[in-house]
């Protein structure tokens, strides 16, 4: 009986060490209902989408950094804040360019959008070729002449998310380019019906221009040939021949202010406490756009609502226990503009930049079914660390353990989403870096990713996945080594 008693005890022990190993001890402080109520509020009308370069993304942002504040967070901003602006600068056509075909004057973004912009005045006669298909730029030339043709659909894959926001982009890879490497000094594509029925989309994000941070590809145009659409009923105007363009196009440059949160928690070891683990996320979205049920406001409750209250709730159990490493929490601007926020942060970080040791990035994480989700950096070649996805995958199994979607991590994935948030500027320098996500849906983009729509049992499991891998890397003995030969395919 009494060996029977002390064998009870061992067993006991050995279940409370093992229930230890597997709940971090912070777990039980996120809470759906928390998730649920910080979503509402940061998601809601108020804040009209959250656009980078605009007040609302600045608005939302100070809602963020007074979450921190609430928290308990330090200030890891510049000048003893919790913020870190940068300027981001905006390329766009000026209202007061013109556009005038065959004597005929097109209306800006009304009977003609500029898919790609330039600095240019031009007067010269258009070379019509028909048919995108039909086009054998082999034996053609096109040098210094204006080249009109019917866009074609065949050969592009519209099976892709946001197809009414890229297929213009992939006309104009696929028939405009090899044009323009062969002289052409400015491009006019007729639209097929696929394009015209997508005008309204495409023509929001043409609008707007581009957008960079200093020293970035996009910071000032380069380009030196315009690429124009037109509406398909246009197309009779172009068969006729022997037709002139003349524009006037003008680039107007300026900045903007947008903004990194950035807080911070400190580690409890003497020494390990000079090393960072970084939370990663991003505050803006689309703004006000095009309306979908009589509803304009581009809330981003899952894009990235979902992960920013997420890195709230594991502020909050980091807060109250507290790891042998630092813990960053960093909230980036204008993720939606090209990762600017990101790239500015690993580029002026607050903290040396060798001091951080994994970057946990997420992405869209409250959506989809409960069960399933996928976390992308786990698969050659955008894996880049070995340890860092060891300690993901056993925090998966002993929390939530979702179903592991692989595909959208594979190099031949027609998304190519790996290179699309904001983990990508820190693995590019070495950095052990993941990105988890619940993948896409059908209201991406959309006015109805808003916080009504959100699975709210399935963000808790991924707010608690994300605590469990934190937890493991801000108290592992060794941090998570890169593995040798890491390179991207681009």
């Amino acid at each position: 009986m009494k060996n029977f008693f002390l064998a009870f005890l061992v067993l006991i022990f050995s279940l409370s060490a093992f229930a230890q190993k597997s709940n971090p001890p912070g777990l039980d402080l996120i809470k759906e209902a928390e998730l649920k109520k910080d979503l509402y509020a940061f998601a809601d009308a108020h804040f009209k989408g959250r656009s980078a370069g605009t007040l609302d993304e600045l608005k939302a942002s100070m809602w963020l950094v007074e979450k921190y504040r609430s928290i308990g967070l330090l200030p890891a901003g510049d000048d003893g804040t919790y913020l870190q602006f940068f300027t981001m600068w905006r390329n766009r056509i000026a209202d007061n360019s013109s556009i005038r075909i065959q004597n005929t004057d097109f209306k800006l973004w009304k009977d003609v959008t500029v898919a790609q912009m330039a600095n240019v005045n031009i007067n010269a006669p258009i070379v019509y070729l028909g048919n995108a298909l039909n086009i054998d730029t082999n034996n053609l030339d096109v040098k210094n002449k204006v080249v009109a043709f019917e866009a074609a659909s065949m050969g592009i894959n519209l099976n892709v998310s946001l197809p009414t926001w890229r297929y213009s982009r992939s006309v104009l890879s696929k028939y405009a380019m090899p044009l323009i490497k062969r002289g052409a000094i400015a491009i006019i594509i007729i639209a097929d019906e696929i394009a015209d029925k997508a005008w309204e989309d495409a023509n929001e994000n043409f609008k707007r221009g581009t957008y960079d941070i200093e020293g970035g590809p996009n910071a000032t145009v380069n380009t030196k040939v315009p690429v124009l659409w037109v509406h398909k009923n246009a197309k009779n105007i172009f068969a006729n021949g022997h037709l002139n363009m003349e524009a006037n196009l003008i680039v107007e440059k300026y900045p903007y202010p947008s903004v990194n949160i950035v807080g911070k928690i400190d580690g409890t070891d003497a020494k390990l406490k000079a090393e960072y683990l970084l939370y990663s996320g991003h505050q803006d979205a689309h703004g006000i756009r095009n309306a979908i049920n009589n509803d304009s406001t581009y809330y981003g409750a899952d894009d990235n609502g979902s992960v920013d209250v997420a890195m709230l709730a594991n502020a909050r159990a980091f807060m109250k226990h507290p790891a042998k490493r630092s813990i960053l929490f960093v909230i980036q601007g204008a993720e939606e503009r090209g990762l600017l926020g990101s790239r500015y942060y690993s580029s002026h970080p607050t903290v040396p930049i060798t001091s951080i040791v994994a970057v946990l990035n997420g992405d869209m994480i409250g959506r989809n079914n409960t069960d399933s989700a996928a976390v992308l950096g786990m698969q050659v070649p955008h894996r880049n660390s070995t340890d860092l996805i060891k300690m993901v995958t056993d925090a998966n199994n002993e929390g939530p353990k979702f179903k592991l979607d692989t595909t959208y991590d594979k190099v031949t994935h027609v998304e190519g989403w790996y290179f699309r948030s904001d983990h990508v500027p820190y693995a590019r320098l070495g950095i052990p870096s993941i990105m988890y996500t619940s993948l896409l849906h059908e209201d991406y983009h959309t006015p109805l990713d808003n916080a009504e729509n959100i699975n709210y049992p399935k963000l808790k499991k991924m707010a608690d996945w994300m605590y469990r891998t934190g937890y493991k890397v801000a108290n592992a003995a060794i941090r998570p080594a890169t593995d040798k030969n890491f390179k991207l395919e681009r």
